[in-house]
């Protein structure tokens, strides 16, 4: 096999390729799926492996390895190539998550500042107890059963109060907003 991988390098055989083709190429994708490879992935990375050998036959030395470690060595390392590209795939520059959000309109952002002030305003009027749920609920985000957990009330209460100071504060916005 070394003679067919130094044919290729030297003159670029074609017949010298095809033998270690049609000799390596089914082994090499057996391998690939004993590594968890699917065959579909296998068939793919054992292709490209024997594209690299037609490439780069001229890099064998066979004073260094024989032909198959070369070309498992090669298998191998595509695989990992190939794992590490699922695992941090390339991203999209176009994906609208990575594009910056567009510039608040100046009349928005008032109107955004108004609506809240008026909100701070109406959480005033509230019971401490009904405002301290709100608070740990929207702004520090905890679930109704953390709530009931860190402050030691029945979950039932935790939604009670909740609803309460909903209803008040829609109450106090309505003629608002």
């Amino acid at each position: 096999m070394a003679d067919c991988i130094e044919a290729v390098a030297a003159r670029q055989d074609k017949a010298a390729f095809a033998v270690l083709f049609d000799y390596f190429a089914p082994r090499l994708k057996g391998y690939l799926m004993k590594l968890g490879s699917s065959d579909a992935q296998a068939e793919e990375v054992a292709q490209e492996v024997m594209i690299t050998v037609w490439r780069k036959a001229g890099q064998f030395d066979r004073r260094q390895s024989s032909v198959s470690t070369w070309l498992y060595t090669i298998a191998r390392n595509r695989r990992i190539d190939v794992l590490r590209r699922e695992k941090f795939p390339d991203y999209d520059p176009d994906d609208p998550l990575l594009l910056p959000s567009e510039a608040e309109q100046p009349d928005e952002a008032v109107a955004a500042s108004e609506r809240e002030a008026r909100v701070r305003d109406a959480l005033t009027t509230l019971p401490e107890e009904q405002a301290e749920l709100i608070r740990l609920a929207f702004f520090k985000g905890w679930s109704h059963s953390e709530i009931a957990e860190n402050l030691d009330l029945p979950l039932g209460t935790v939604k009670s109060r909740l609803r309460l100071a909903f209803r008040k504060l829609k109450g106090g916005l309505d003629g608002a907003v």
